[in-house]
């Protein structure tokens, strides 16, 4: 895939290529953190969405977006090989929506999300969402500098995914069986299979059936992220005036 994080190009493992990785990492996790401790300094809740291509995530964000409206402000990045097509579905819904195009990068990583700040006025939102690259691998290994994790499995995956790919669910906050709407027409995938596999990882991550196009589970979706933002807000309130983004991070980096 990509030569950045060392999934491509490698058919061994060798000591310098752990090396690298692990340098990769450790810088990323740098910048990361004080991407977090400036989202804590606006009072912003930030929610990193992970899934494999096709699984609904931009529709997931897009019934999210409207169901919160009342409620949260909202922004969100948007990270795919090319294209600006996800930021703009997302604008039509009036909600302001950067595009991080990667190339042939398979992930989003913290420099990246620390540069589409800049477009953001974070003193305006309350809630940010990070659309991460269709990938079930390397997405695990780069922390963004979210808060929480929220993978998707889509009802047309096999049920077993969980099992297969156990870093990214293990690593969730959240699971979310998307596209419950065709369940009728997939009887392969059993969500009580697929619910175990999750249970089989260890934790106590919720999973939730949800549906963007039927409005399924939507309400319990919200209701769990409107509770992870005023869990948050009680330790880091939102203030009026706050540090400028490009201030505090560069000089943090």
């Amino acid at each position: 895939m990509c030569g950045n994080c060392g999934c491509g190009g490698h058919q061994t493992t060798d000591h310098a290529t752990v090396t690298v990785h692990e340098h990769l990492l450790a810088a990323n996790d740098h910048v990361a953190a004080h991407v977090r401790e400036h989202l804590d300094a606006n009072g912003v809740l930030a929610v990193n969405i992970m899934s494999s291509p096709g699984s609904g995530k931009t529709r997931l964000l897009e019934a999210t977006i409207e169901a919160l409206r009342p409620h949260a402000r909202i922004a969100v990045i948007e990270g795919d090989l090319e294209t600006e097509n996800d930021a703009d579905r997302i604008r039509r819904h009036g909600v302001r929506a950067v595009q991080i195009t990667t190339g042939v990068t398979c992930h989003l990583d913290a420099t990246m999300v620390h540069d589409a700040l800049h477009a953001i006025p974070l003193k305006d939102v309350d809630l940010l969402f990070i659309e991460n690259v269709g990938n079930l691998v390397c997405p695990a290994d780069f922390d963004v500098g979210a808060h929480l994790s929220v993978v998707l499995l889509s009802v047309t995956e096999g049920d077993d995914k969980p099992e297969k790919y156990p870093v990214i669910f293990r690593g969730a906050d959240m699971v979310l069986v998307s596209k419950t709407d065709l369940l009728a027409f997939i009887t392969e995938f059993d969500v009580g299979l697929a619910r175990a596999c999750v249970g089989r990882l260890g934790g106590t991550r919720p999973l939730l059936e949800v549906s963007a196009k039927t409005g399924q589970g939507i309400g319990d979706w919200t209701d769990w992220v409107l509770k992870q933002l005023a869990a948050r807000r009680a330790t880091h309130p939102k203030h009026e005036h706050v540090p400028s983004h490009s201030h505090a991070v560069q000089e943090a980096i």
